[in-house]
This record gives structure tokens, C-alpha cells and sequence, in this order.
């Protein structure tokens, strides 16, 4: 069956500026393949910023809008001859756009590094600890590297007219 990534785009603006699905759907594959999962099923929601809030106070107990929540399905109990459910992934675009441009980033590459680490995070990989964090950072990094992707933890400047938009923001 394969991986199937359902993907609902529910912002007031429309979609100007977001990855193609296929590119979303290919991050996921990538992060699945490499954690050995080979079938299953991913929900990405793209939002505002309002419901980015909503969720991540609701879920995380956290004001304000965040990059990336992720909803593992667990253990849901698999059901005969359906695709099994991985879990959510919702990702803020306005939260993304931001990031990306503060911290000097092509957006693509910041979209990527996002659904990458949503993705890992659906398939058990956490950060709370630092063994967790430098475990699921080193995966990052190489999946990340194998499509042409630097080092996401690496700090970037911010190119003079991403800091010029800034200023005037």
C-alpha cells in the first residue's frame, strides 16, 4: 500500500507561497523510510496563525502559535485491510514564513526541516531529554543532507533584505 500523506490547506490567505504536495508527501517518505516504516497513513493541516494558538494551547498548554505540532496515533488498533493511521501533523505558515526569514533560511528548506521533524516525531522521536535531542537532531541532519539541506541547528544570517522587510514589518 505504501505511505499516503492527506494534505489540507486551511488558510484565509490560500496556499501562495507553500511547497507543492508532492513535496510534503516526499519529506514524509523520507523520514518514514528511514525510521523502517514502510506503510501508514499522515494528516498534515496547514493553518493560520489563530488556529496554530488555539492547538497549541489546547494540546500544549503554550500561548501562541508554534511551527509544528504533532499528533502521533499511537496505538491505535490496526484495522484489516486499511492503510494504518501514523498520526496529524499541523503546521502554522505564517509561524513557518517567519522563522524562515528571521533566521536566514530558504523557506523550502525551512518547510522541509518541519514536516521532517513532525514526521520523526509521529514515529516515536522526542527532544525532552539531551540523549533524545542529539539522537532525533543527528537523523534530522542526515536526512536533511541526503536532499541538499544544511544543517538546520546551525545558526544563519538573515540576507540584508530579509533584515530591511524586518525592520519594516
Amino acid at each position: 500500500m505504501g505511505l499516503a500523506v492527506d494534505i489540507d490547506v486551511a488558510l484565509t490567505a490560500g496556499r501562495s507561497g507553500l511547497p507543492a504536495r508532492a513535496r510534503f508527501r516526499h519529506w514524509v517518505e523520507i523520514a518514514a523510510t528511514a525510521c523502517g516504516v514502510a506503510e501508514g497513513e499522515v494528516a498534515i493541516r496547514v493553518v493560520d496563525r489563530p488556529e496554530g494558538a488555539l492547538l497549541n494551547g489546547r494540546w500544549r498548554g503554550r500561548d501562541g502559535a508554534t511551527n509544528v505540532l504533532s499528533f502521533p496515533a499511537g496505538d491505535m488498533p490496526a484495522v484489516a485491510g486499511l492503510t494504518p493511521h501514523l498520526g496529524d501533523l499541523v503546521l502554522c505558515a505564517p509561524v513557518v514564513r517567519e522563522e524562515a526569514r528571521l533566521q536566514g533560511k530558504p523557506m523550502a528548506e525551512h518547510w522541509a526541516h518541519l514536516v521532517v521533524h513532525g514526521t520523526l516525531h509521529l514515529l516515536g522521536h522526542d527532544h525532552e531529554c539531551a540523549v533524545e535531542a542529539e539522537r532525533m537532531e543527528t537523523l534530522e541532519r542526515r536526512l536533511l543532507a541526503g536532499l541538499g539541506i544544511a544543517d538546520p541547528y546551525q545558526p544563519r544570517q538573515a540576507s540584508p533584505a530579509s533584515r530591511r522587510a524586518l525592520n519594516h514589518e
